[in-house]
């Protein structure tokens, strides 16, 4: 058991047609929604977690498709992963907890859902911090020579099944490897938390829901996404946007500049890591992060 996850329990819930894996904290604090991106599991967090359980009970999902969430089967359009089918399983997995709103604090592909929830459930969401990641629309829009060399895995996950889903599953620690080394400033997984990775990156299925995650972002999400920057529709909940100084996004993108297009109240900045901020830097993350989730900023 990784330090700082031991002392909360794990649970399954059957929400939104899936089951969904999650732990979830002492209760009687305000709800705190923490998502975890691709490759990982709800082991991101395992770092921040003491800190912001003693302010906020914690509710740790696996996203649909990752750790020991289900698994379901890929459909034509991709839809059965977008980040809206995402989204409602989180809100529905909160709502089974019995909380009807709360914060969002969510790194990478889990970023992407909890922009899609503010988007698609916005009286659910108070704050919402999302890590090291520009709009997905933006990104994809604004693409480079640069930017395809350094996040080659956003092309190569996005190919035709069963293309990537074979690589994948032939060798899935050199497939972690590849992503995670090489997004973080340095190497800062425990060696703990590395295995759980693995483990879950053998679970039957594992590559379909991570392809599929991919496959979705590059087709059904833009949709979404176009429909609302045609309407107008942005972001309303208080937004802070944190992002590593020395990763891909600050490499190639104006993060500010991009969420500001997109949300109503943005505010941010760097922090002296890679794109794996939860374990790189997570004391610097409690200290700016902690104050906009209290509101005490």
């Amino acid at each position: 058991m990784l330090p700082g996850l031991e002392r909360i329990d794990k649970h399954t819930a059957h929400v939104n047609g899936v089951d969904i894996a999650y732990r979830v904290s002492e209760g009687g604090k305000p709800p705190l929604l923490l998502l975890h991106g691709h490759p990982q599991t709800h082991a991101i967090w395992h770092k921040v977690v003491p800190a912001l359980s003693e302010h906020f009970t914690l509710v740790l999902p696996d996203l649909r498709g990752y750790g020991d969430s289900s698994k379901p089967p890929a459909t034509p359009d991709h839809s059965n992963h977008s980040k809206r089918v995402m989204a409602a399983d989180n809100v529905q997995l909160m709502l089974h907890l019995g909380f009807n709103r709360f914060s969002i604090l969510a790194h990478d592909r889990g970023a992407r859902v909890a922009h899609r929830l503010a988007m698609d459930h916005p009286s659910v969401l108070d704050r919402l911090v999302v890590l090291d990641i520009a709009p997905t629309l933006a990104m994809y829009e604004g693409t480079t020579e640069l930017f395809a060399r350094k996040y080659w895995h956003w092309f190569f996950l996005i190919q035709p099944s069963p293309m990537p889903e074979t690589f994948i599953t032939s060798n899935p620690e050199t497939f972690l490897r590849a992503c995670m080394v090489k997004f973080a400033g340095t190497n800062p997984f425990d060696d703990a938390a590395f295995e759980e990775y693995l483990r879950c990156a053998k679970l039957e299925g594992w590559a379909t829901g991570v392809c599929e995650d991919y496959r979705a972002a590059a087709s059904i999400d833009l949709d979404h996404d176009r429909v609302d920057r045609n309407a107008g529709k942005k972001v309303q909940a208080p937004l802070l946007v944190l992002w590593g100084a020395a990763g891909i996004v600050e490499m190639c993108f104006d993060p500010l500049a991009e969420w500001r297009r997109v949300a109503a109240d943005v505010s941010g900045g760097t922090l002296a890591c890679g794109h794996y901020i939860p374990e790189e830097a997570p004391d610097a993350l409690i200290k700016k992060a902690l104050p906009f989730l209290l509101g005490t900023e």
